[in-house]
This record gives C-alpha cells, sequence and structure tokens, in this order.
C-alpha cells in the first residue's frame, strides 16, 4: 500500500533516519518504537507529506487515504463537541465520487485479466463497504457512540469545544479521525491523554477495524494488545520484526545475546591465528600454513554486532531553598470554570519536604488545582496560598503551548537564564540528551518527547523549592520514566504531582489526595498503602471503579465470600513468588556458569550447546522475572 524507500533526513552534520525501507500492506498493524527523538513522529510526518526527506521517496498509491493523529495539534473553538465531529462527515461525499469515477473508468478499460484492473475492482469494493458502513446509522448516533467510547457523557457534548482542556480536544480529533476511517491511520501517543476506559474501548475498537494502523506507543500493553508488526529506529536505521513489542523483545535480546556469543568466538578464532602467523611467520617449514591462514583471516566475514544506543537521560535538581513549614494550604477551596465546577470544599495541606501525588479519574479536578496552585486560575470559593519562602516550579502538561516555537532549544533555555547557569546551559542540555546541532532546533520541530524534556530542563534553571508536575512522564520512554523519578526521590524540596502511573508513584510519593465525584479525599502513606486500603489492584483499578454506581456493592456476605477469596489468592501469590524467586535465582546461577566456561572455554566444552543453553535460560529468567514484576 505504501513504501518507503532509501529515505534520509539530515540537517547540518547531523542524520535522523539514514536510508532505511519498509513497507506499509493494508493489513499491517505496526508499533513504531525508539528512544524519545530517534525519528518516530518525523517518520509519520514524511508519510503524511507534512515535512520533505532529505532523500529518497515515500510512494503512495493515489486514492489512499491517511488519517493522522500528531501528539501536538490546533484545536477549533466556536463550536459544540458534537457540532466539531459532525463535521467529518461533511468529507464523507468524497467516497461516493471516487466510487463514481472508478466505475466510470471500469466501464472504458478492458485488460480485464491485469492486475491494475484487479486492483481497481478491490478498492471499489473497499470503498463500498465504507459507504455501507458510513449509512448504516446515523451520523449522529455514529459521532455519540464514538464519543462515549472515547470518555465523554452525552450532556458535554453540548458544550463548547474551548471549554474542555487540551487532552479532551485531542479526544474530538481522534473521534473524527476514526469516524473518517481512512486506509491508513497514524496515531501518534493517543493514550497520553486517555483514561483506562477510554483506553481499552480504543483498543478494542483498533483490533477488530479493517485497515493499516502504524502507532508510536509507550505503553507497552496497548502495543502488544493491538499490532502485529514491530518497526524499530535505533540510530538511524530502523529492525522490522513481523510480531507485536513483546516478543520483539525476545527476539532483539535473543538476536543480540547470538551475535555476540558469535562475535566472541570469533575474535577468540582470529587471535589465535594471529598468534600462529606471528610465531611461524619467519620459519620456512611453516610458510605454507602461515599464508594458508593469513589468506584465511582475509577471506573471513566478520561478525558484527548490532549497535545500540546506550545515551541515558541525567537528572539532578539543584538544591532547594528552605521554605516555611507550611508549603501549600487549600481551605474550603472549591474550584473550577464558569460553565462547571469541578470539585468543592476541598482540605489540603502539604509541607515541607513532602511529596504528594494527586490522583483520580481524568476530569475530576487535578489538573484544576495544578492550576489553582500556579496562580493560573482563580478559586471559585474558599481560599488557596502558598507558604513563607515557597518558590513554585510549575511543569504543566501542555508544553507546546508554554514554549516558544520560534525560539531555539538553547535560545528557550539562555532567554531565561541567569548569573553563573548561562556557561553550564550546554551541559544542562545535554543532561537532558540535547548534544551537538540538537540545541539549534527549533522548539517547532521538537517531537512531543524532546519538548517534554526541554520544559524539565528550564526548571532546573532555578532553584525551586515547590515543584508541581502534572502528568511530567506522558512523553517519556521507560528509562527516562525511571530517571526522572529517582531524580525527584533525591530531591529535598516538596513535590505535588499528577500522574495515573503507579510504577512511577511507587516509592517516590509519602501521601495522596483522591479526587472523586467532585470531593478531595486525603490519603496518609504511599501509593502501595491507599491501594491496599481501597482494595484495588492499580491507579487503573480507581479509573475503572470511579464508574461504577454505588449501587452496585456487593451485599455483606457477597462481600465476606469476595474477602475470603481475596485472602486465598494473596496467599496462592505469595507462594508464587517464592517459587518464582528461588527459580530466579536457580537460572542466573547456571547462567553465570555457562559465562565463566565461555569467557575461557576448553577442548571437553560444546561451545554451540552451551550458548543455546544460556539463551533458553535468558528466555526463562525473563519471562518468569516478568510474571515476578507483575506479582510484587
Amino acid at each position: 500500500m505504501i513504501s518507503i524507500d532509501n529515505l534520509t533526513v539530515a540537517w547540518g552534520g547531523f542524520t535522523l533516519l539514514d536510508g532505511i525501507n519498509f513497507h506499509i500492506s493494508a493489513a499491517d498493524k505496526i508499533g513504531l518504537v525508539g528512544r524519545n527523538g530517534a525519528g518516530k513522529s518525523t517518520l509519520m510526518k514524511l508519510i503524511m507529506g507534512l515535512q520533505s526527506p532529505t532523500s529518497g521517496a515515500v510512494d503512495k498509491p493515489s486514492g489512499v487515504t491517511i488519517g493522522y493523529l500528531p501528539q501536538i495539534m490546533e484545536h477549533h473553538k466556536g463550536r459544540t463537541v458534537m457540532e466539531e465531529t459532525m463535521t467529518v462527515f461533511a468529507q464523507s461525499s468524497g467516497l461516493q465520487d471516487e466510487i463514481d469515477a472508478l466505475t466510470q473508468e471500469l466501464g472504458e478499460r478492458t485488460d480485464y485479466e491485469s492486475e491494475e484492473y484487479s486492483a481497481i475492482i478491490e478498492r471499489l469494493s473497499d470503498l463500498n463497504d465504507r459507504l455501507s458502513v458510513a449509512h448504516s446509522e446515523p451520523p449522529e448516533v455514529r459521532a455519540l457512540k464514538t464519543l462515549k467510547g472515547l470518555g465523554f457523557k452525552e450532556e458535554e457534548t453540548g458544550r463548547l469545544t474551548e471549554t474542555f482542556s487540551q487532552g479532551w480536544n485531542m479526544r474530538i480529533e481522534l473521534a473524527k479521525i476514526l469516524l473518517r476511517d481512512p486506509d491508513l491511520l497514524m496515531l501518534d501517543e493517543p493514550t497520553n491523554h486517555l483514561d483506562i476506559e477510554s483506553i481499552e474501548w480504543l483498543e478494542d475498537y483498533l483490533k477488530s477495524r479493517r485497515g493499516a494502523l502504524l502507532l508510536v506507543s509507550h505503553d507497552r500493553k496497548f502495543l502488544d494488545n493491538v499490532t502485529n508488526r514491530t518497526v524499530e529506529i535505533l540510530l538511524g536505521h530502523i529492525h522490522d520484526y513481523k510480531v507485536p513489542y513483546s516478543k520483539y523483545l525476545e527476539l532483539r535480546a535473543d538476536r543480540l545475546a547470538q551475535q555476540t556469543a558469535a562475535y566472541e568466538n570469533q575474535q577468540r578464532m582470529i587471535h589465535k591465528t594471529e598468534e600462529f602467523i606471528q610465531a611461524f611467520r619467519y620459519k620456512p617449514t611453516k610458510s605454507n600454513q602461515v599464508q594458508s591462514r593469513i589468506k584465511a583471516l582475509e577471506k573471513l566475514e566478520r561478525v558484527e554486532i548490532d549497535q545500540t544506543d546506550n545515551v541515558r537521560l541525567t537528572v539532578k535538581f539543584p538544591p532547594a531553598p528552605r521554605s516555611g513549614d507550611l508549603v501549600y494550604k487549600a481551605s474550603g477551596l472549591s474550584a473550577g470554570y464558569p460553565q462547571k465546577t469541578v470539585f468543592t470544599g476541598a482540605e489540603i495541606e502539604i509541607k515541607r519536604g513532602e511529596k504528594v501525588a494527586l490522583v483520580g479519574r481524568n476530569g475530576e479536578g487535578k489538573t484544576t488545582l495544578m492550576r489553582v496552585i500556579a496562580g493560573e486560575l482563580e478559586p471559585l470559593a474558599g481560599e488557596s496560598r502558598l507558604g513563607h519562602n515557597v518558590d513554585l516550579g510549575y511543569y504543566a502538561q501542555n508544553q507546546e503551548d508554554i514554549l516558544d516555537k520560534n525560539e531555539t532549544v538553547f535560545s528557550t533555555l539562555d532567554r531565561i537564564a541567569v548569573g553563573d547557569i548561562r556557561t553550564k546551559l550546554r551541559d544542562i542540555l545535554a543532561q537532558f540528551l540535547f548534544r551537538g546541532e540538537d540545541i539549534d532546533k527549533r522548539v517547532s520541530v521538537l517531537s512531543g518527547g524532546e519538548r517534554a524534556r526541554l520544559g524539565m530542563a528550564k526548571l532546573m534553571l532555578q532553584n525551586h523549592n515547590l515543584l508541581a508536575l502534572d502528568e511530567p512522564t506522558n512523553h517519556m520512554d521507560i528509562k527516562s520514566k525511571d530517571i526522572l523519578k529517582e531524580a525527584l526521590r533525591s530531591y529535598d524540596g516538596t513535590l505535588i504531582v499528577v500522574s495515573h502511573d503507579r510504577d512511577f508513584l511507587d516509592g517516590l510519593v509519602d501521601k495522596l489526595y483522591e479526587f472523586r465525584d467532585g470531593k478531595v479525599t486525603e490519603h496518609l502513606g504511599g501509593v502501595a498503602d491507599f491501594l491496599a486500603k481501597r482494595k484495588l489492584e492499580s491507579l487503573k483499578e480507581l479509573e475503572r471503579q470511579a464508574a461504577v454506581p454505588a449501587a452496585s456493592s456487593p451485599a455483606p456476605s457477597a462481600a465476606r465470600e469476595e474477602m475470603k477469596e481475596k485472602i486465598r489468592q494473596d496467599r496462592k501469590k505469595k507462594n508464587r513468588i517464592s517459587y518464582l524467586e528461588c527459580e530466579i535465582e536457580k537460572l542466573e546461577s547456571r547462567m553465570h556458569e555457562i559465562e565463566a566456561i565461555l569467557s575461557a572455554p576448553g577442548p571437553e566444552h560444546d561451545i554451540m550447546e552451551l550458548t543455546r543453553e544460556y539463551l533458553e535460560c535468558k528466555r526463562d529468567l525473563d519471562a518468569k522475572t516478568d510474571e515476578w514484576g507483575s506479582l510484587i
């Protein structure tokens, strides 16, 4: 359907994509993976025609339709949610126009056996199927179903789009793209602003949908559930795996392990051969053998190991100046917007050094409170105030609105830096993976992940003693999330963070405020304590539970049975964890033994058999470690 042919993107002395080639077929559901800034969003823009390559081409047959959801987009104003969504149906007349044109072309052609004639028949059939679906129910019904699936309540569809946050406007754009039903759907991190119910609805939709998909996401489960192929961008090149994400990780690890073992064995053989040549080079009786081995080395096809990207984010927040004991206090606080009060009567007290999470379903008021704290939004009632000597550093979700698109990476920091810190700007940017010519990129061309990193770098230029971070990990890969978490754990100021990511919050925060049904409730302790108290497995369960009516709670007898079953399951889980820990220890021990042998094998050792056993142990170890990690 779409071919990427020898595509290169370069500027200055930096090459982002280097002669890549792959094909997208009609049935492909591709997960596009790679670290932030590797070129995933750029590749989507190239396919869409929004950016031109340095060389190479994107071959798109005429008539192929593409629906593209970028990380950052312009949102329309002045219409209600339903009115804006319904604009997509004004474009459906194009389907009938194309059907009419293809029907006329078929009537004029006589090459009935040709591939071109068959392609037109197939295209015509696909278009008729789409038109049939489009006419199967009224457009208003289809639009409402899609909006509900993406989290809108029916009564909200009459509100103006500008009364919703950027994340909710993204859902409107996603609904329009899905209703358009293009041949290729390109989604760049679509789950960043979705809650669990909306993610599950989108998963089901994408799994059952006909047509091609190109998806960028840092959500491993989401990738596994909806893709059947993984294309990795690594240091300008691509590696194509015809499997979902988790299987790709296994195959990539196996490939690197096999390459490493083969490379090390070959290097040992080369070293011994060179020793022989050096020892007998000048002995006439060995001259034939020496020459033979020299020629063998010259003809030898050298084993190479695929390059890996070991560049890592390094974050360390500067020391925080001392603030008063009371950092933030809200009394009887009600907040929201002219059209809607989001929460009422909140009592919040945050003291110096505390690390606090705001949790709850989307739309319950977490970001609203952050905006009140930052002074961007006035309370509707009650009191909200920062404590003595508090210097607030605020990281908002909408970095694309806060950063000046016309500035470069370097000038974004240089404009606000003062004093000695100006001499360290390049070092700070390098910590956030902006190196070399990266610092001269304009903000307008940065990916969502790069903008997130630049926004975080701005926070380091001043010694804030209160950090308010609203979904800071939305565009970050897994490694970057872990590094940011460690930096925040060692930060000696006060932290308020909004996140849906349990792994990120676990071990980071020591108090939570839950936003639910218009109220704010304090919970002391970490995220694990909070979930145990609420008898939940994850924060995603919290989001799902928020939509369940209170009347559906089980009767007392059913609750007792439920509690017994939970105790039984907990015991079973503990036993399984103990078993897995023993097995992991055995596997690691055996792998260390094999590594010791392979480092200096003797004539009695079968290197290929040992390598095979090592890889089997590694596969088993990875599986058991993943299971252990999911249980703890």
